[in-house]
């Protein structure tokens, strides 16, 4: 079986979860999906105080050396044990989620088209592009009701590290996407121009 590998970037809260969802919903077991947060390192000789001060905006914060050798996997039609990620704790959980290798594999992330590595595994690049009022909104709401975080810490992040590593890292690898979605999810044009794409691609692998 060949595989096809679409990487969905853009940064904090563009809307890169609602595009991937809706792949999923669409291409069901066809889909299997990867996502670049669970690669976070492991901290365990630090404190919860000393991991929740490091800077997980920036391209070191992750292995990504691990996710492309997963990728790699992936492509050769091998199930790979993908790391979980416990945003609660700031580290790795000692948990694994298998994901077998399908016609489509999503990589999804804000810093998956900076490594070049990574980047040219994939066949389609998508950025996701939307205000970044709206983005830092929809950072909080998810932090504070789905991750346990305070409003403040959230904020002192985002000025922090999330906005300038955006600035450094993020919005420059927008040059190396192949289509640009405006406002994510509420960008229906594009998500079904993407489907169509995909669907002839799986089509032509039949």
């Amino acid at each position: 079986m060949e595989t096809i590998l679409i990487g969905i970037a853009g940064g904090t809260g563009s809307g890169k979860t609602t595009l991937t969802k809706r792949l999923q919903e669409t291409f069901g077991a066809d889909v299997s999906v990867v996502y670049h947060d669970n690669y976070y390192k492991r901290h365990d000789g630090m404190t919860f105080e000393e991991r929740a001060a490091l800077n997980y905006d920036h391209p070191d914060a992750f292995d990504t050396e691990l996710m492309v050798d997963h990728l790699r996997r992936l492509i050769a039609g091998e199930t790979i044990r993908c790391p979980v990620y416990d945003y609660a704790v700031h580290n790795r959980s000692d948990s694994f989620a298998d994901v077998r290798p399908t016609k489509v594999v999503v990589v999804e992330g804000i810093l998956i088209f900076e490594n070049k590595q990574l980047r040219d595994l994939m066949d389609i690049k998508i950025f996701v592009d939307t205000d970044a009022d709206v983005r830092i909104l929809r950072r909080i709401r998810r932090d504070v009701k789905e991750r346990g975080r305070s409003l403040d810490s959230v904020i002192d992040q985002y000025l922090t590290t999330v906005k300038p590593m955006h600035e450094q890292f993020v919005q420059p690898s927008r040059q190396y996407a192949d289509v640009v979605v405006l406002e994510g999810g509420h960008n229906l044009v594009a998500q079904d121009m993407l489907i169509r794409r995909i669907q002839g691609h799986i089509a032509g692998l039949t």
